[in-house]
């Protein structure tokens, strides 16, 4: 499975402040590997959970990550390696998203894959070194000195922190969190005051055709409509 070094983030109450978290991902070889679509197609059937979610998300923390002409590894791997056009464009339209799970999101990778082979005659096959390696991962967080105490803080600080710890407390918690939220929003939801508004823009946010940098501008944006840009810019 997806494993983690952490305790998941509780529900915030009035009092409590928000300390900012970085974390990094172990990639870790599940010793599986596939040279063709078919191949591809039988070990998404049974792989773990958590390396069709690292599949999906876990190239934004990687270096390379800027841009890329496409989302996921999958779609990624059908271009360059089995340099099939056809199945790469369609997997790099699906958003993990708007799936209520991670096994609903694996379906719809495996029925791509499967019209694709109803549509070929010929199944291409790559090479042994560029076969597909199934990988899960492991995440490792970090504490950091940065906390907030008020709502307003917040528009002076996300622009100020990591690529890393916008991956966290943004896209990880959706995964992390009992009621599929990030962790701005668990802690706006338990301050005093009325910030269901900017809970609701945040849950606008897509996150996943951003680069996390994108994202973190996105963020930001969203903080400084509701709060004042003159708010302090956090303890550290």
């Amino acid at each position: 499975m997806y494993q983690r070094i952490t305790h998941a983030m509780t529900h915030t109450t009035q009092g409590i402040p928000f300390t900012f978290k970085d974390c990094s991902l172990s990639a870790i070889a599940t010793g599986r590997t596939a040279q063709n679509l078919r191949e591809l197609r039988d070990h998404l059937q049974s792989v773990e959970e958590g390396s069709v979610y690292y599949h999906f998300w876990g190239g934004r923390l990687r270096p390379q990550f800027d841009d890329p002409e496409f989302n996921n590894d999958f779609a990624a791997w059908c271009k360059h390696s089995l340099r099939d056009d056809v199945i790469a464009e369609r997997l790099s339209v699906i958003d993990p998203m708007h799936f209520p799970s991670l096994d609903a999101l694996r379906n719809e990778v495996i029925d791509m894959i499967e019209e694709r082979l109803s549509e070929r005659e010929l199944i291409p096959w790559t090479v042994n070194q560029d076969q597909f390696s199934f990988i899960r991962s492991q995440i490792v967080v970090f504490e950091t000195p940065r906390q907030i105490s008020v709502a307003e803080e917040l528009a002076a600080v996300i622009p100020q922190i990591s690529t890393s710890s916008v991956y966290y407390h943004f896209i990880d918690a959706r995964r992390r969190t009992d009621d599929g939220r990030d962790d701005f929003s668990n802690w706006l939801n338990g301050l005093e005051g009325d910030f269901s508004s900017v809970i609701a823009d945040l849950a606008d946010v897509d996150p996943y055709f951003v680069t996390l940098s994108d994202l973190r501008n996105q963020l930001a944006k969203v903080f400084s409509g509701h709060f004042s840009d003159t708010s302090s810019a956090g303890r550290v």
